[in-house]
Parts: structure tokens; C-alpha cells; sequence
């Protein structure tokens, strides 16, 4: 389910008189958020100071708000409030042993893989 601005705007939509949760087919499907100015009034642009001042909305005709970004280029990883780790990653070529800071990263090999069967990626 993707929900912009507080609106559904994509969800499984499957048989509706289903009376338990396994009827087939499940296909996701545009919803009321996804029709006339929802998608305008649920979604914003980005745009430096510049380009808003300068009547980008107008010139290409936007539907949706713009607001004004300021100061990006000065951001960095440590910005970012729950990503600011810049650990020393090595990999031994003989080994394959993975160290993040001189700690040594292993896990158990996975039992299931999500999303490998049920569904094609590519």
C-alpha cells in the first residue's frame, strides 16, 4: 500500500466478495489518491531558491507545491540522523572474512529468501 499525504493512492485490490484472505488475483491498482488533483496535492517538488524565484512552477507548468531547498550542498553523511556511520570496511581476499572496524561481520545462512519465488523483478 502506498500512502501519499495521508491518501491511498496504490493497494492489492483483489475479488471484493471474498470472504477469506487468499482469493486470487491480488493486483495492486491506482486508488482515490491516485485520480484528479490527489496527485498534485499529495506530492511535492524540490527546487533550489533560484529556480522558485525565476517562476519554474509556471514555466513548466506544475500543478504541485514547490518549496525551496537551501543550504544542500554544504550536507553530508553525518547529516543524515539514523545513516551517519562511515565504518572501515575490509574484505580478506583469501578468507572473504568481512570486518567493519576490526569486527568481524558473519551471519547464518538464510533459510528463505524473500520475494525469490513469488515474484519476478526483472
Amino acid at each position: 500500500m502506498i500512502i501519499k499525504g495521508g491518501n491511498i493512492a496504490w493497494a492489492n485490490m483483489g475479488d471484493a466478495n471474498a470472504s477469506i484472505p487468499t482469493p486470487e488475483p491480488v493486483i495492486s491498482r491506482p486508488m482515490f489518491g491516485a485520480f484528479g488533483k490527489a496527485g498534485s496535492e499529495n506530492s511535492v517538488a524540490f527546487v533550489s531558491k533560484a529556480a522558485l524565484r525565476n517562476g519554474l512552477k509556471e514555466t513548466y507548468g506544475l500543478k504541485k507545491r514547490v518549496v525551496a531547498l537551501s543550504n544542500v550542498r554544504q550536507l553530508t553523511k553525518f547529516d543524515m540522523k539514523l545513516n551517519d556511520a562511515l565504518p572501515n570496511i575490509t574484505v580478506d581476499p583469501e578468507t572473504y572474512v568481512v570486518t567493519a572496524n576490526g569486527e568481524v561481520l558473519s551471519c547464518a545462512p538464510a533459510n528463505s529468501v524473500p520475494l525469490s519465488r513469488n515474484y519476478f523483478l526483472f
